[in-house]
């Protein structure tokens, strides 16, 4: 499956547009992880635990949408983004969207 954020993908060319396809995490940190967020938010800097489960949500969020596109037949995804949101104070949600796509190389 190829992802691009981009509208096309060099030397090839959109045979069939899918439509809208996504993916959907919903992470909560567990207690330690917030105590020791909590305790490195008082002196600065980046906080490992938030960004490692931010990176994993991710990965599962393109995971879930590439799943998704296979299903409806696609071999490609166009403009792909990530949206994210705070559900409460204790869990995020990671949204990786695009457009499902079926493409072939172009002919020279």
């Amino acid at each position: 499956m190829i992802i691009v954020t981009t509208e096309n993908i060099a030397g090839h060319r959109t045979v069939t547009t899918l439509g809208q396809v996504f993916g959907v995490v919903v992470r909560s940190r567990g207690l330690g992880g917030n105590i020791m967020a909590g305790l490195r938010s008082i002196v600065g800097g980046e906080i490992n635990e938030y960004t490692q489960m931010l990176e994993e949500a991710r990965r599962h969020a393109i995971d879930r949408m590439v799943a998704n596109a296979t299903a409806m037949g696609a071999n490609a995804i166009l403009m792909m983004r990530f949206d994210s949101s705070e559900i409460g104070q204790t869990m995020s949600e990671i949204v990786a969207y695009g457009t499902a796509a079926v493409i072939e190389p172009a002919k020279s």
